[in-house]
């Protein structure tokens, strides 16, 4: 996908390869020949430029792909989708997304939300290029309360409406928070207007819950995911001995066509994993598969999981749970093997979730490449 810069910079070349033409022809033909050959690139220029200026709004600056060499994923494209308040997933999904890539061939391309000087902002609203998912063939999301314009909402309407599949992290069951829109406001967490399919909002309709409310203390209480017995077979289990996670649980009743309950959620009376476990607490559905599928729209894979901290993924079960979880959204469950390698590319330096402890003065073009820090410290 040509950027803006290399449109301008084939547009700038055209324009002056012309100029030398004309310049070359004949006097008694110059002025028509120059005058005509200008104005036509005067228009062909502004115009085209300007649609691209209006279609991508710079959205290079709200990105960063990935691009796999080789691996069953190639060809294959992923789209990250990261702003959400406290969890760190601006973190945790270029991690994944570089894994992908690199180890599977994979290309992954990770939009953030950005603050008025392009640092990335999570929980922000300020988010471009979604453009991309018109070629993707998996959508990971992992945001939180989110408003965004129109234009990228609709993208994401039309993708769920060709039944792309879904992979939603932690918040994206309360992904967002836009009442207010007269467009999208059916996507709202707490959506409950004239459209009833669309009850609960983008969570309910597309991950099987919206947000209800913690279940345990957060900050307190990790979580402990216990494989569901009569679905240890499925293929996002494979390989997952155990897993763990330090985000604390939700509250989480999830429904659905095909609704299958992956993992349940034993709340710890403690941050680690050896911490007891809480008795007073049942242990609920923290990883689901199911079929979604919209008015009018074409069925689609969707697999939540109500963990996903940035922190959650340095746990070995929990990360092939997620990495699994994209090969079968993709429906490539044959690709899926208990000893595929799950390991960071790059440096992974993970910060503890918080509401206000995100790393600041960051910029997607920061986390380009196989090499640089997730996040960098400045």
């Amino acid at each position: 996908m040509s950027s803006l810069f290399s449109i301008i910079r084939r547009r700038t070349i055209w324009y002056f390869a012309i100029i030398i033409f004309a310049c070359s022809c004949a006097d008694n033909d110059r002025k028509t020949s120059f005058g005509l050959n200008s104005e036509l690139v005067a228009q062909v220029s502004d115009r085209e430029i300007g649609q691209q200026l209006k279609s991508e709004d710079n959205a290079e600056e709200y990105r960063v792909t990935y691009e796999g060499e080789e691996g069953p994923g190639k060809g294959k494209q992923i789209v990250f989708i990261a702003t959400d308040h406290e969890y760190r997933g601006e973190e945790t999904l270029p991690a994944l997304a570089r894994i992908l890539a690199k180890r599977y061939g994979f290309t992954c391309t990770v939009v953030w939300a950005l603050d008025d000087k392009g640092y990335i902002f999570p929980g922000g609203s300020n988010l471009k290029g979604l453009d991309v998912l018109k070629v993707a063939d998996l959508m990971v999301i992992f945001t939180r309360f989110a408003d965004f314009q129109d234009k990228q909402m609709q993208e994401i309407d039309d993708y769920l409406h060709r039944g792309g599949p879904v992979v939603g992290l932690r918040t994206s069951t309360h992904a967002f928070k836009n009442s207010d829109n007269p467009n999208w406001g059916h996507y709202d967490y707490k959506y409950e207007g004239e459209k009833s399919a669309w009850h609960g909002g983008f969570g309910e309709v597309v991950l099987g819950e919206t947000w209800v409310g913690h279940y345990g203390k957060n900050h307190q209480q990790a979580s402990k995911l216990i494989l569901e017995a009569t679905n240890k077979e499925h293929p996002i289990l494979r390989g997952v001995g155990s897993a763990w996670a330090q985000c604390g649980g939700y509250n989480a009743y999830p429904q659905g066509k095909d609704l299958k309950i992956l993992a349940r959620g034993r709340v710890l009376n403690g941050m680690t994993p050896d911490a007891d476990p809480d008795t007073t607490k049942k242990e609920l559905p923290v990883a689901w598969v199911r079929t979604y599928q919209l008015e009018s729209g074409t069925p689609g894979r969707a697999f939540t999981t109500t963990h996903g901290a940035s922190e959650d993924i340095l746990n070995e079960g929990f990360r092939r749970i997620l990495l699994n979880a994209c090969f079968w959204g993709l429906e490539m469950e044959e690709e899926i093997k208990a000893d595929n390698p799950i390991d960071f590319v790059g440096g992974f330096e993970p910060t503890t979730f918080n509401f206000e402890g995100y790393q600041k003065n960051v910029k997607p073009s920061d986390l380009e490449g196989w090499e640089s820090v997730i996040m960098p410290r400045k």
